[in-house]
């Protein structure tokens, strides 16, 4: 009889395991609940910014870098050489940018092109 309650004894635990295990347990229970049941909303799956607003927060931050560039230059950090070499870099990368921008607003805009309307009710004598 005695072995059966050294055994037993084995199997019992202290109190703050079975707080351990318990807290354990309410974590996975609530991680699963949260994968199979939370069903995420639909603005979390599409994108949060389209081409054309990346592309203009791009130009803000050139056009940032240019005012900076010319205050650094007036307060004589850079000679004019490098002023010259970077803001003609700047100047590029922002035609370049502000042409892909008239791609993507010329393509979200693109529509047949019907007759002019003061021509449509012109009659001819």
């Amino acid at each position: 009889m005695f072995p059966l309650l050294a055994v037993s004894a084995n199997f019992l635990l202290p109190s703050a395991d079975w707080a351990v295990l318990g807290a354990c347990l309410a974590l996975a229970v609530a991680t699963l609940l949260f994968i199979f049941y939370i069903q995420p909303d639909a603005s979390d799956l599409a994108p949060h910014r389209s081409k054309l607003d990346q592309l203009l927060e791009r130009r803000d931050t050139i056009y940032d870098n240019l005012r900076d560039l010319r205050f650094e230059y007036r307060s004589g950090k850079y000679s004019e050489a490098d002023y010259e070499t970077m803001k003609s870099a700047l100047e590029t990368e922002a035609a370049l940018v502000l042409a892909e921008i008239d791609q993507v607003t010329e393509s979200q805009v693109r529509r047949p092109r019907a007759a002019h309307p003061t021509q449509a009710h012109r009659s001819e004598p």
